[in-house]
């Protein structure tokens, strides 16, 4: 016998077993442990427990039902776990370094011309990741898409894909320690990160004096719940947004060429990164 999953909206996703959103969540875990067993240089334990808490938010976010409230409330913490608090976790756990770290001389070479690629440069920019990010909580909440999703199990599914997905794009763009080429400077880093602040607060406060009327196309709407929904979308938001922001200086901070001595000249900010980078991909297999 089978029961739905919690991605659903109002009970109307596809069924199937209660484990099985878990199985992805228990494959990032297991894959990262072992990836970290074999550094031989010795991974960093803090980044396996940022990888872990990760993934073990992810869980409570795709877990079984029950863990979360399938109304309104537990669909905003589902939002928030896995587009602000889970992907902050992943992203610490620096995952692209410990694969560059691992893996064979011609993983490595394609990793760099990846992370070198235009398509990543713009995804990845911080701009156009809080576009994402919050423009994409906007789309869902402001138009019918929220109402087609509680019927297309699908089309939910693809909705938390994307919120993961630009999440840690947000994420990595702002306060990820791995290598990423052409990484624009601090200032633009904070100033995405206040952007996509404000627009998630707007967000929160404009749902919250519309819960009448939003998201549009329900059938069985309940204010109250949406109300909730908003206010938890608020704290919640600013919570997460703080958490970013101290990550954001911390990795900031933490920089080889923010502690080098003053008579030593750093490298250009822009070659660093691909320095680091051809670095990588030029080393002999251990």
């Amino acid at each position: 016998m089978t029961e739905p999953t919690v991605f659903a909206h109002g009970g109307h996703a596809a069924e199937g077993p209660g484990w099985l959103p878990l199985l992805p969540v228990v494959v990032l875990a297991g894959v990262y442990m072992v990836a970290a067993v074999r550094d031989q240089r010795g991974w960093d334990h803090r980044r396996t427990a940022a990888w872990l808490v990760g993934c073990a938010l992810l869980a409570v976010a795709v877990g079984s039902p029950g863990w979360l409230p399938d109304d309104p409330r537990g669909h905003m913490a589902q939002h928030l776990l896995l587009g602000m608090l889970a992907p902050l976790g992943l992203v610490l756990g620096a995952p692209v370094t410990l694969l560059l770290r691992v893996s064979p001389s011609a993983v490595r070479r394609a990793t760099g011309r990846l992370l070198r690629s235009r398509a990543v440069h713009l995804l990845a920019h911080p701009v156009t990741a809080a576009l994402l990010t919050t423009g994409g909580m906007a789309l869902v909440l402001l138009t019918p898409l929220y109402a087609v999703a509680e019927r297309q199990p699908v089309l939910h599914h693809a909705v938390h894909l994307h919120y993961l997905a630009a999440g840690y794009l947000f994420a990595w763009s702002l306060a990820g320690p791995d290598p990423a080429p052409r990484r624009p400077g601090l200032a633009v880093r904070v100033g995405a990160l206040i952007g996509a602040a404000a627009g998630h607060s707007v967000l929160a406060k404009y749902l919250y004096a519309h819960a009448e009327t939003l998201p549009p196309g329900l059938t069985d709407s309940d204010p109250a719940a949406f109300r909730s929904a908003a206010h938890l979308m608020y704290y919640g938001g600013d919570l997460a947004e703080l958490l970013l922001a101290v990550a954001l200086f911390t990795t900031w901070y933490a920089r080889p060429h923010r502690r080098r001595p003053a008579h030593r000249p750093s490298p250009s900010p822009s070659r660093r990164p691909m320095r680091l980078i051809k670095g990588f991909a030029s080393e002999e297999t251990p």
